[in-house]
């Protein structure tokens, strides 16, 4: 392992005061931040590190975590625009994944874990639904040996659904149990844990009550969480409603499965006696808002969460639904849909992004306070973005800079785990072309399997 300094940038540290060294240095040895400091290194600390990156006009700050997305989406982007998600689901999504094998799923994660890498994310948090056959638990193992490749962090989270929907993506419990398990003895903790394997019901209207009992207490089990679709649509909600007299959380809380290892995807839909099940629960809420836009499913409460206490993080949700994997966008949306939504320009601030990106993503992963801060000890995920573009200088405040003015084309290196991965916008390891020509490839053979139309051929 390399030893790196990284000096001359501003460093945002996104700890709890939001310390900007301005500038200042970050030393990392064997994959953790060891020190970090303002102005200029100590005298021979140059001298004895591997690699000296140079950051002036630039800022450092942690790799964002994308809390949600389905990578096999990647392959589907654009491909059902201008759709609710009930409608999205039967026309686009549904059809193409039924069809769905290990040598697509690999090349679709690939390219969706490059993309997320590229744009900042140094941790994806993949809701891997599509288990099509007797194999299925393949599919799983191909997401896992892209982000291997890749050398980014990844919680593979098994979705699995045992009613209500599409029958070829249909899994009771023991299956879904098994086929985690099977993926979990093979890579969770795999390279000092960073790839991780959980357990991920849907849809509350896709599982049912026994199933969600026994999901949640083997994952349990493991010492791992549970990831769900969580009141996304107001159609949903109202499903919920006629058939089980509640909404998405209380039936949660009936069956004794919220707790701070839960993840609640979306969001949305949720009245105020849920936010308050939630906060006393300590789960974390992961906020979309792009992908929540684009179907318009309406606008999360994130506000509310954060004065109840709740830890909310952000993702991208799949390319189906977005149609990018991109967390500056993200960033940028979150901020301005709660200042449009509530009509109150200091409704969030860039600083409160940056955190719920980095900081808060941890929890997601399970790992609170492992990465997303720049401070001794935590995990080296970090990024080096120019300040110099002309879309981003000149810069008056650094935060600021990242939130609303920053693209992954600013992004000039990304360390995960201390190494070096993407230099000058391209992987070290892995040819980006090479990529996105067998993507295209494998996209093409999975159309034509499924019989949908595509300029591809």
């Amino acid at each position: 392992m390399t030893s790196t300094l990284i000096t001359g940038g501003a460093v945002v540290t996104v700890d709890p005061l939001s310390t900007v060294h301005d500038p200042g240095w970050v030393h990392i040895e064997n994959g953790r931040i060891t020190a970090v400091g303002a102005g200029d290194p100590p005298a021979g600390l140059r001298d004895a590190v591997d690699e000296v990156i140079d950051a002036r006009g630039c800022a450092v700050m942690p790799g964002m975590t994308n809390g949600h997305t389905h990578l096999f989406q990647t392959f589907l982007r654009g491909l059902a625009d201008d759709q609710p998600l009930l409608d999205w689901l039967r026309t686009c999504i549904w059809p193409a994944a039924e069809f769905i094998d290990a040598d697509t799923m690999y090349h679709a994660a690939r390219i969706g874990l490059l993309e997320n890498l590229l744009g900042g994310a140094t941790c994806v948090v993949d809701h891997q639904y599509v288990h099509p056959g007797l194999d299925g638990d393949v599919l799983d193992d191909a997401v896992c040996r892209a982000a291997d490749e890749l050398g980014v962090r990844l919680l593979l989270a098994h979705g699995w659904a045992d009613r209500n929907y599409h029958d070829p993506l249909v899994e009771d419990a023991p299956t879904a149990i098994r086929r985690t398990d099977a993926t979990r003895q093979r890579w969770d903790g795999h390279d000092n844990g960073r790839i991780r394997v959980e357990l991920a019901p849907l849809i509350p209207w896709g599982c049912s009550d026994d199933a969600m009992r026994d999901t949640v207490a083997a994952a349990r089990s493991w010492g791992r969480g549970t990831h769900i679709h969580c009141a996304e649509t107001q159609v949903e909600v109202e499903m919920s409603l006629d058939e089980r007299g509640m909404r998405h959380v209380p039936w949660l809380h009936s069956l004794g499965v919220l707790g701070p290892d839960v993840q609640l995807a979306h969001s949305v839909w949720l009245d105020d006696a849920e936010l308050d099940l939630i906060a006393e629960a300590g789960a974390v809420v992961v906020h979309c808002p792009v992908s929540n836009m684009y179907l318009a499913s309406g606008v999360a409460r994130v506000v509310e969460m954060r004065e109840k206490g709740i830890t909310v993080a952000l993702a991208s949700d799949g390319a189906g639904s977005n149609n990018r994997q991109d967390m500056f966008e993200v960033l940028k949306a979150a901020v301005l849909l709660q200042k449009v939504h509530r009509l109150d320009a200091m409704a969030l601030q860039p600083e409160d992004a940056l955190e719920m990106a980095c900081v808060n993503g941890a929890h997601v992963v399970g790992t609170p306070g492992d990465f997303g801060r720049i401070q001794p000890g935590a995990a080296a995920d970090l990024l080096v973005v120019s300040l110099k573009s002309p879309f981003v200088a000149p810069v008056h405040r650094v935060p600021s800079a990242l939130v609303f003015n920053a693209s992954p084309a600013d992004i000039v290196h990304v360390f995960v785990a201390g190494e070096h991965l993407i230099d000058h916008g391209r992987h070290r390891s892995v040819d980006t072309d090479e990529v996105v020509a067998a993507a295209e490839e494998a996209a093409r053979r999975l159309f034509q399997r499924a019989g949908i139309p595509t300029r591809l051929g």
